[in-house]
């Protein structure tokens, strides 16, 4: 029987190779991730998963060219615009995660729109992790917390002052394109998480190949560290 994690998270990886492999320029593989991305978010919401996070641009990313990183957020606001009426029609709600600061103004105010406009959607929440890394996210947390003056804080405590505050930490971590390591996401939230490494560039990551990695979930005992 298909277990359906309640929070999947993503490494979406693969794009540039993809193109450059079919002698194509980079930002193609990026329109294609597009494709794939909202295919995969359609499919979530079919199979029943409740929160989908996906890594969309991390804080390292701002080391790429510059003309990449402007095509790469010219291309996220363009999608963004068209799609929100069609996501708030099919009941999904859009979050982002991440630093706001560095963010193009014209990309801050779509996101800010794309909240709003999907805020009472309750069928499927995903989440897009952009200017993100965990490392930045577990210190804007401790900064807030010294903000407010607090001395000893526990666990749960502390989560409340992070991105992904109130909502449950994934239960599954897919990764595609053959890479083996978790680069800066969701450090605190992945303490218990299961990974699965796909080989497929993330614009080949069809629904099929979903459905692969919910299998191999499928068949292991989450332990959280007691004996089964």
């Amino acid at each position: 029987m298909l277990k359906i994690p309640k929070h999947l998270a993503i490494i979406m990886d693969g794009n540039g190779r993809w193109a450059q492999e079919r002698r194509l320029p980079r930002i193609a593989g990026h329109y294609e991730g597009v494709k794939r991305a909202e295919e995969i978010v359609y499919a979530c919401q079919d199979l029943g998963i409740k929160f989908l996070t996906l890594y969309t641009f991390s804080t390292e990313n701002w080391k790429r060219p510059a003309s990449e990183v402007k095509a790469l957020f010219e291309l996220f606001e363009g999608y963004l615009s068209k799609k929100i009426t069609e996501l708030k029609e099919k009941n999904i709600k859009l979050r982002f995660i991440g630093r706001k600061d560095r963010i193009p103004k014209t990309t801050l105010k779509i996101m800010e729109e794309a909240e709003e406009q999907t805020k009472d959607c309750s069928s499927l929440t995903v989440i897009l992790a952009v200017d993100y890394g965990g490392r930045d996210e577990i210190i804007r947390a401790v900064n807030k917390i010294l903000s407010s003056g607090i001395k000893s804080i526990t666990e749960e405590e502390f989560s409340k002052f992070l991105d992904l505050a109130g909502i449950p930490d994934p239960d599954l971590l897919i990764r595609t394109a053959g890479e083996e390591r978790i680069s800066n996401f969701l450090l605190w939230h992945i303490a218990y998480t299961e990974f699965y490494f796909s080989p497929v560039y993330w614009p080949d990551f069809t629904k099929e190949e979903l459905l692969k990695a919910l299998e191999d979930f499928s068949c292991r005992k989450r332990r959280f560290g007691a004996v089964l």
